[in-house]
């Protein structure tokens, strides 16, 4: 009804005032529960109990990679197909679709970047079931018969069970609807085919603990949903979003883990429609296998969680990544879905932004104020109002109408720009965009064939269907100089509303029954904007010729999107709960691959206080997207703006996260190798630490720093845990020491941002600060050298030209190891066949937990030279300057 009336234009004033009546806060009437998600109704109303499906073991058939079998329904006497992978690094994979399906069902495409299949073996078989070998020392899969479930062991124990409660469950298509023609009534079901739903159990002996399935408001552990709603994956447009719950927002992986002291385990589910996920915890009340479990062990205090998945459609599709360590787990998805994609440095630095800056005179003031403030910044941000009329790849003619001149004037100062460019077109014959689309038939569909259409921010709007190669590659092209009038290559994107955000859609998004080609949007809604970044990036690669690495932030995602750019936490508030809150928001998704991830400094909706204002500062400068931003009719909050004082205490911080600028680079190019989170928990690093399991107040960065920011009002001290026994941690501010595995009050004032450097690190910094990245390119480095109790330190440096694809393409770039043992701090290269010269040198040490040494030497091309040495007895550290090398070059400081 609504749609009938937007197209007779009736519509445009009921979606403002929706809008504005809700902006500053969520209306939850607006998103479905799970009893209101009829899908989810149905599924969850399902108890644990006997399963209805067993095994045809005389159906099996095995290749070197694969075992197929199939199970059967014996209520409905329905034939589902299982496929059984074992994957290269310790992963299965398991498959089910229904063995002769009326219509494909949906399998997602683009997120996997390899499948890496190896043998699969036999070990008995009988009448029961089979037991594969899974490659590792003593690890099974068994396949039991009657019924059917999996188990996966290693030695005695159980690692993982599906289906142990009986929770599979396949909603498959009705012949009878398609032969009588039938409609079926309910919201979800897809018209003359019935009902798609799918979930499956899973249960994990020995595991209280598990995080991930991002997006959510909620803390870093995840919590039992029994008596609530289950966590829901559904990319939606939450104004204002509400805190400690499990309501759907902006983006959807469906990766869980879980962690116990012996073992990490990764669950990913790889489907792209709306999902659902229960989450319970059983000692008492566990079930049957868990309790005979318990018997065999000797244990009465087990403990078990038990998962279900509950999606609309498609078909399951689940890798389990067996670990065991968290780093394995990381490589392992990282494996499947790609790397967190190496961002130019640039990107590391600051970022100021606001919905909206006026016109360029204002860009130009607020750049100048950076440089009369002594403020330090790479990127100014364009909203929405730039365009003209909210034709995106357009400038307004009156307030933007000389962009390369504004461009220009940021580029000689080294800095850059990004403009919005969202993925909602306006419904304009004179607009080139929306004109080439429409001819190229490139929109997405509503059910009747018609371009589908909805409201968004120029008003009547079509939304170009991503899911098309041939469209995302048009897209890319659009941002080409030539097209794009007006950019240059300091011009960089953002894509928002990429959910995709319809004002009058349902739940302020698409209608599930739009078409994608053949496909429903209800099968893909998840990874639309994963496909609209990917487009971008790809866009902005192409533009140099392949050259230069792309910058893009989304506010929508999904598994894999972790390859194209960065994530925010999306539309938060200035409230002290949301500050906290961005803290295990930003950890989870980087456990799920998602390094580049952080809020909106001091909130997006209403006016923060300036104490709340310079601990979101504080905070944000130790998380890895670093960029304030706020709403239009918030007032004006640019660093300067809220006295001297706090100025001052603004810039220092944002002086320290320059200063850091050669760590945190380091810790990107290790997440792009590695996977490994740069934003991590505690408990990655200090893994049988229960303490950490369900901290996230604090977190690390890299494994060498830790932080924990303030983030309650009028704090006079915060209690810090330091975790390691028999390590030490150093105050970065003081250098003074303290011994791991305690809990640490420390006061705090205004100023105070608690930071630890871990004992037997070695961190590279650039202490000379200026007004952006680029400007300190060849400006010397200083190592802080942290020594752990047994006087010994290791970390790496990592230099390269901080823009292009020549680390990649070429192996331009330098990558030194550095270690202290034995009195002697020595440079190692770690690329011999890399070919990269820097100007950048050694311009002081400081090694801290030290001995006064008689003298220091440094040796190097066979000769050894003194170096000045200061050494501060009270609190042991030990300051080499100016030794001089260049900072790509073998050297070894001696202290005798």
């Amino acid at each position: 009804l609504l749609l009938h009336f937007f197209r007779m234009g009736l519509l445009s004033v009921f979606c403002v005032c929706l809008f504005f009546s809700s902006a500053f806060a969520v209306d939850r009437g607006n998103f479905k529960t799970c009893d209101q998600s009829s899908f989810c109704k149905r599924q969850r109303a399902l108890k644990p109990g006997q399963s209805p499906y067993r095994a045809l073991l005389e159906t099996l058939e095995l290749s070197d990679s694969r075992l197929t079998l199939q199970l059967i329904n014996d209520n409905n006497k329905v034939h589902l197909l299982l496929e059984l992978y074992r994957l290269q690094g310790n992963m299965t994979r398991v498959k089910i679709n229904e063995l002769k399906p009326l219509k494909p069902r949906f399998e997602v495409p683009d997120v996997l970047i390899a499948e890496p299949p190896t043998d699969l073996s036999v070990l008995s078989k009988d009448d029961n079931g089979i037991v594969l070998s899974l490659g590792a020392e003593s690890q099974r899969l068994i396949v039991s018969a009657r019924p059917f479930r999996l188990d996966i062991m290693e030695g005695p124990e159980v690692l993982l069970s599906l289906n142990s409660r009986g929770l599979l469950a396949f909603e498959h298509l009705h012949l009878h609807c398609i032969l009588m023609n039938i409609i079926c009534v309910d919201f979800v079901f897809n018209i003359f085919l019935g009902p798609t739903s799918i979930s499956l159990d899973f249960s994990l002996p020995g595991v209280e603990h598990v995080y991930g399935i991002p997006e959510h408001a909620d803390d870093l552990k995840l919590k039992t949903t029994d008596g609530g709603d289950p966590y829901r994956l559904y990319n939606l447009d939450v104004f204002q979003y509400e805190l400690y719950n499990p309501m759907a927002l902006y983006g959807s992986i469906p990766v869980m883990l879980a962690h116990n002291t012996q073992r990490t385990m990764g669950i990913f589910w790889l489907n792209a429609a709306e999902t659902w996920v229960d989450i319970s915890s059983n000692t008492a009340g566990k079930t049957v296998f868990g309790k005979m479990l318990d018997f065999v062990q000797g244990s009465s205090e087990k403990p078990q969680t038990d998962i279900r998945w509950i999606s609309e459609s498609g078909i399951i599709d689940v890798f389990i990544m067996l670990g065991p360590k968290p780093s394995d787990v990381f490589s392992q998805y990282a494996s499947l879905t790609g790397t967190q994609s190496f961002p130019p440095l640039a990107s590391l630095g600051y970022h100021q932004c606001r919905w909206n800056y006026n016109d360029q005179e204002d860009v130009k003031s607020v750049d100048q104020g950076f440089d009369q403030h002594d403020i330090p910044y790479d990127f100014i941000w364009l909203d929405i109002e730039h365009a003209d009329g909210k034709r995106y790849f357009t400038w307004d003619p009156h307030k933007f109408s000389q962009p390369k001149e504004m461009l220009q004037g940021l580029m000689d100062k080294r800095r850059k720009m990004v403009a919005i460019v969202d993925p909602h077109i306006k419904v304009d014959s004179g607009y080139k965009i929306h004109s080439e689309i429409t001819s190229k038939d490139f929109y997405v569909k509503n059910k009747d064939g018609r371009n589908y259409e909805g409201w968004c921010w120029p008003g009547n709007s079509g939304y170009p269907d991503f899911t098309i190669p041939e469209m995302r590659a048009w897209w890319a092209s659009m941002f080409a100089y030539d097209q794009y009038e007006g950019s240059m290559e300091n011009l960089f994107t953002w894509n928002d509303m990429n959910e995709p955000s319809v004002f009058n859609g349902p739940e302020v998004t698409m209608h599930k029954d739009a078409l994608h080609g053949k496909w429903e949007h209800r099968e893909i809604h998840n990874i639309y904007g994963l496909y609209v970044q990917m487009a971008t990036a790809e866009g902005q690669i192409q533009r140099s010729g392949g050259v230069e690495r792309p910058f893009v932030l989304t506010r929508a995602f999904f598994a894999g999107s972790q390859r194209f750019g960065a994530v925010w936490t999306g539309d938060n508030a200035a409230e002290w709960g949301h500050l906290k809150i961005s803290i295990p928001m930003c950890l989870s998704l980087g456990l799920v691959g998602v390094s580049f991830c952080g809020a909106d400094i001091g909130g997006f909706f209403k006016n923060p206080s300036t104490e709340l204002l310079v601990r979101w500062y504080q905070t944000g400068a130790y998380q890895p997207f670093f960029r304030a931003h706020a709403h239009l009719d918030t007032t004006r909050r640019e660093p300067w703006l809220f006295g001297p004082e706090n100025t001052a205490l603004i810039r220092e911080v944002i002086r320290q996260r320059y200063a850091l600028l050669p760590y945190w680079y380091q810790l990107f190019f290790q997440a792009y190798r590695t996977g490994m989170p740069v934003m991590r928990p505690l408990w990655v690093d200090y893994p049988k630490d229960t303490v950490t399991f369900t901290i996230d107040d604090e977190f690390l960065i890299g494994s060498d720093l830790l932080v924990h920011p303030i983030t309650e009002e009028g704090s006079r001290g915060v209690t810090a845990y330091l975790p390691g026994a028999g390590e030490v941690w150093y105050d970065v501010h003081t250098f003074q020491k303290h011994n791991g595995a305690q809990n640490l009050y420390i006061p705090v004032t205004l100023s105070s941002i608690p930071v630890f450097q871990r004992g037997g690190s070695i961190i590279p910094r650039k202490d000379r600060v200026r007004r952006s990245s680029a400007c300190m390119e060849n400006d010397p480095y200083t190592l802080y050298v942290a020594l752990s109790p047994k006087k010994f330190a290791r970390g790496k440096l990592y230099i390269d030209d901080g823009h292009s694809f020549n680390y990649d393409t070429k192996k331009e770039f330098i990558h030194r190891s550095l270690t202290f043992a034995n009195n002697a701090l020595t440079s190692s290269n770690l690329c011999p066949d890399c070919n990269f010269l820097t100007s950048s040198w050694i311009e002081k040490v400081l090694i801290l937990g030290a001995s006064k040494p008689s003298k220091v030497v440094l040796k190097m091309d066979g000769k050894e030279t003194p170096v000045d040495f200061e050494f501060d007895s009270s609190m042991s550290v030990l300051t080499l300057r100016k030794p001089g090398m260049n900072a790509g070059d073998d050297w070894t400081l001696l202290l005798q």
